[in-house]
């Protein structure tokens, strides 16, 4: 029968499931999809009212509400492109926002854009100096322009989505999505999870990229199944509320990164879990970032005991340009940690398998391909290499989207070759991932462009910090950078408010797993790591700042100052 269309929900919305938005003092706000899908008309028909074109693209720069989700499907309604552009968040600086949004309409040169009313006054001038000039709207006007009867949906246009990468190797990217890619990849979730009307989705993912936008909002609206929908910042300030959703109210269905599983154990206690049902959570998608056993575990020791099953998660990966998912666990398989030695982790060589002990490296595995994807292992040159040989990640398949936006030839995708970000070329994508093949599963190292090589074996920032957090340091609080400087490799760890013993344990495990390179040590103000929406570092933005000398905070180890002083960098 082929995936399910995209907006065949539209056709008859259920009037008894729908989304229910956070709101604040724990209460919900409830909305149909009977009453989302009329909301969603009004928007398209104001869409056809302002004679935006069809094929055009709209930006829509919202909070998650359901006013978001209508201008989502409304603008496909129409006949035109949506693009998700995440609001300013309550401490973000001004100027950086600024920014980032000048560049992402600049590169999707939206026809509109839509926005909350109180963010229009903030957004008129950042359109206005983006190079395209898109007229800007709040949503009330837009909901205020169109007739009081929605007229006939208009054709679709060959994308269905525009979104954005989460920039974590580089500035963000728009990636083109067809109809076909996205619905093949929300057919492959829901197959994946066998899913059915009956399963609830809870989530506090960012509705504006690829997990939280397709993953939990977008495949459960198609499913037509009851979603629990929480902003990020409510979930920072009460994660317990988000558990709430699963045991008390009977949600089966999420996904989050790896610091959502560390800081769920972190924050909340087992006294407060007390009394909550989580047997009936049957799906914790983990993905988005290198796999964590320390994360996997700490969650389930506390959820374990009040009814969570190892087999509810689900180790998997994804990227935006595969539309979002491209591997991942059965449901029947439990995950486990696989021992390797980590000096065999050298590109073109084969992993050495290990006894579990204090020396080997831990690596979950990410499942195997779904939905009709297929993925290789490709050495420097484009040749696949055997299972087990480390190299970079290949994906083809349904769900792999169209190519990159670029300003002077929107259709022209991107190929940058391997070692460089993701990028596009006979119908593959080379992902810009680091990783190997076991028994079929893919097993993920992290990026290229963030690893240095080191008497010939490869080390990855991800395994940095992996080691830093089985010492004791917190994921959130430090970020691993790798990189040559002044023709020496070079590693750094960024720190936020560090603990002495942290830096400590640092300077002594860098000295350990870099042997070779020159060990730099940074201790700075919190809020100093830049992150993407997904809690991803943003390296190479970081390292382009300690190369320039910009890193914020005092260096208190470099194995490359004879002197041995503390030295500021900014």
């Amino acid at each position: 029968m082929g995936p399910r269309p995209l907006l065949s929900w539209l056709e008859d919305p259920a009037t008894g499931r729908g989304i229910r938005f956070a709101a604040a003092d724990d209460a919900w706000e409830s909305w149909s999809y009977a009453d989302l899908a009329s909301l969603s008309l009004r928007v398209a028909a104001g869409l056809a009212e302002m004679a935006v074109p069809r094929g055009s693209v709209v930006s829509i720069v919202q909070q998650s509400s359901p006013r978001f989700v209508a201008t989502l499907f409304g603008a496909m309604v129409a006949g035109c492109v949506p693009s998700p552009v995440a609001p300013p968040l309550t401490f973000q600086d001004p100027e950086a926002y600024a920014a980032h949004v000048r560049g992402l309409l600049g590169s999707a040169a939206p026809h509109l854009v839509v926005a909350d009313e109180d963010l229009v006054e903030t957004l008129q001038p950042i359109a206005r100096t983006s190079g395209v000039a898109p007229r800007l709207v709040g949503v009330e006007g837009l909901l205020a322009a169109g007739p009081d009867e929605p007229r006939a949906r208009a054709p679709r246009a060959e994308l269905a989505l525009l979104q954005f990468t989460s920039g974590s190797s580089g500035a963000a990217r728009g990636i083109r999505v067809p109809y076909g890619s996205l619905e093949a990849n929300i057919d492959a979730i829901r197959g994946w999870l066998r899913m059915t009307p009956d399963d609830p989705t809870a989530s506090w993912l960012p509705v504006h990229h690829d997990m939280g936008l397709i993953g939990c909002l977008l495949t459960p609206v198609v499913n037509q199944s009851d979603i629990w929908l929480m902003k990020p910042e409510q979930f920072i300030h009460t994660p317990l509320r988000y558990l709430q959703c699963f045991g008390t109210h009977g949600a089966r269905l999420t996904a989050m990164p790896n610091f959502g599983l560390s800081y769920i154990a972190r924050r909340v206690k087992p006294a407060q879990v007390e009394g909550l049902d989580f047997s009936h959570l049957r799906t914790v998608i983990v993905g988005a970032e290198r796999l964590d056993p320390v994360a996997f575990e700490g969650f389930h020791g506390l959820l374990g005991p009040r009814g969570l099953t190892r087999l509810a998660v689900l180790p998997a990966y994804g990227l935006a340009e595969s539309t979002l998912a491209v591997t991942g666990l059965a449901l029947e398989e439990e995950w486990t940690s696989l021992s390797v030695e980590p000096g065999s982790l050298a590109l073109g060589r084969k992993v050495a398998l290990a006894a579990p002990g204090e020396d080997a490296q831990q690596l979950i595995g990410c499942g195997r391909p779904l939905g009709g994807a297929h993925v290789a292992i490709h050495d420097p040159d484009g040749g696949e290499l055997p299972e087990g040989a480390v190299g970079e990640i290949v994906v083809t398949g349904p769900s792999v989207a169209a190519g990159y936006v670029t300003r002077d030839a929107p259709a022209a995708p991107v190929g940058e070759g391997a070692g460089a970000p993701s990028s596009f070329a006979g119908g593959a994508l080379h992902t810009g991932d680091a990783g190997f093949l076991m028994d079929g599963r893919l097993y993920v190292l992290g990026r290229l462009g963030d690893s240095m090589k080191v008497r010939g074996r490869a080390i990855f920032a991800e395994d940095l910090e992996a080691a830093l957090g089985v010492a004791g340091v917190p994921p959130l609080r430090v970020a691993a950078l790798l990189g040559v400087r002044d023709g020496t490799p070079t590693a750094v760890a960024l720190f936020e408010q560090a603990a002495p013993e942290w830096l400590e344990t640092c300077r002594t495990l860098l000295a350990q797993r870099t042997q070779g390179a020159r060990v730099v040590v940074v201790n700075a103000p919190r809020g100093s790591i830049a992150r993407t929406s997904s809690g991803k570092p943003k390296r190479r933005l970081l390292w382009r700042r300690f190369l320039d000398d910009m890193l914020p905070g005092d260096v208190v180890v470099d194995s490359g100052d004879q002197t041995n002083t503390l030295r500021g960098l900014s």
